[in-house]
């Protein structure tokens, strides 16, 4: 099987599986130990958290605390609720291409405004905000599309207005800098860490209230037992990605070399430069008409790609990404999504492309 789904997650990196393993003994070891337990096996566990914990911030902006999650969406959940409180203005304002974390989170607050966002993926800074924003959500690198948003423009933006900055970073969180902001949500499994945990980053001096109660584990916020195997071996992902930041870009760049090469003929959704090179959104020229995406992922069945965001996939609807960069809901419904990072070769982007080509000739394209 060839593995082109990087921005659905990533694979495991060896380093964080074995850091994952040594908490997951049983009986016969030592490493199974409740982190919030006085114990010597407590105190163990809590040490490899405090590790794991510094691990995760130094790919964070400084000034601020990392509080663990069960992924971004919980983080997103608790950044959103927990600062709800804090100001009588109700407004959350987000852009149009935001994850479904934030939009439906942001919705359910009852007073969401809507950022529009330009042709090539990005969201127009030109737009004013609600004169009652109490919270912006920008999201630094799009999960469909890969462009990188200016969230530099939409942090000033948000403080000008005396608002709030969250930053959905999970495409961005150990391939390029993080964007200051107020709060920043990330997750394990974007950068070959494991399923099941995340974390919300937020800048000293600004209080959240508890949005999951039953015992404050972190630091008064969110409560439940923390797991050491799943913040170990996010901090093994996370150590790891700082050291190979450079390397890894630069192979995703010769990645995207070939790939636009070899899909020449396909038209790209957003922009070409401000984005993420390891994300190629694209569709069939719009002479030939629309492509069965569907068709095709089951005539390819060796190469895992997507027809968009893992979360909404098998929802029928049109892509709100691709809509709102302009597409018509024939052409958003024939794009297909190519992901590719750390562990994927040049010679899998040749295969993948030669079988996805294939399929679509002979779909009449």
């Amino acid at each position: 099987m060839i593995y082109l789904d990087y921005q659905a997650t990533t694979p495991l990196a060896p380093d964080a599986r074995d850091e994952m393993m040594r908490w997951l003994d049983g009986p016969a070891g030592s490493g199974f130990g409740n982190p919030h337990s006085p114990h010597r096996m407590g105190r163990e566990a809590a040490a490899a958290i405090a590790l794991a914990r510094d691990r995760v911030a130094a790919l964070f902006p400084p000034g601020g605390k990392v509080i663990f999650t069960s992924g971004a969406t919980e983080a997103i959940n608790l950044a959103i609720r927990g600062t709800a409180s804090r100001d009588e203005r109700r407004t959350v304002s987000v852009s149009a291409i935001e994850h479904a974390a934030v939009l439906d989170t942001a919705r359910s607050m009852g007073a969401c405004h809507e950022l529009n966002v330009a042709k090539n993926g990005q969201c127009n800074t030109k737009q004013d905000l609600p004169a009652d924003t109490r919270l912006v959500c920008v999201m630094q690198v799009n999960n469909e599309i890969g462009t990188i948003q200016p969230t530099i423009d939409w942090h000033r933006k948000a403080k000008g207005a005396n608002a709030l900055y969250l930053c959905d970073a999970v495409q961005a969180y150990g391939k390029i800098e993080l964007t200051a902001a107020d709060m920043i949500a990330v997750s394990a499994h974007k950068l070959h860490g494991p399923k099941g945990v995340g974390a919300l980053w937020v800048r000293d001096g600004l209080e959240l209230a508890e949005v999951q109660t039953g015992g404050g584990q972190e630091f008064g916020i969110r409560s439940g037992t923390l797991s050491p195997a799943l913040i170990a071996g996010f901090g093994a992902a996370a150590l790891l990605a700082k050291e190979q930041m450079a390397a890894d870009a630069e192979h995703v760049e010769k990645l995207w070399r070939c790939a636009r090469e070899l899909f020449a003929d396909w038209k790209l959704n957003g922009s070409e430069e401000a984005r993420w090179h390891g994300n190629m959104n694209i569709r069939p020229p719009k002479k030939y008409g629309g492509l069965d995406v569907n068709r095709l992922m089951s005539e390819v069945r060796d190469v895992m790609f997507s027809a968009g965001s893992a979360c909404a996939s098998g929802s029928g609807r049109t892509s709100h990404v691709l809509e709102a960069i302009g597409l018509s809901a024939k052409r958003a419904k024939s794009s297909i999504r190519l992901g590719w990072g750390r562990y994927t070769t040049l010679d899998e982007i040749e295969q993948a492309a030669e079988k996805i080509n294939a399929a679509a000739k002979a779909q009449g394209l």
